[in-house]
């Protein structure tokens, strides 16, 4: 039986688990995002009160 031969299966597991824990993560955390967010002002903004007549 060819499925419980663990000598390519056994190294294509290896392999796999290798570049989800070591490659991907160091792409996933290098990624820079192209918008960076600015600190809000410290000045607030003027809302209007928008009264709704209750009826």
């Amino acid at each position: 039986m060819p499925q419980l031969d663990p000598n390519p299966w056994f190294t294509i597991l290896v392999f796999s688990w290798l570049i989800f824990l070591v490659v991907i993560p160091r792409k996933v955390l290098s990624h820079t995002f192209t918008n960076e967010t600015t600190a809000p002002s410290a000045e607030k903004l003027k809302s209007n009160v928008w009264n709704w007549p209750w009826h």
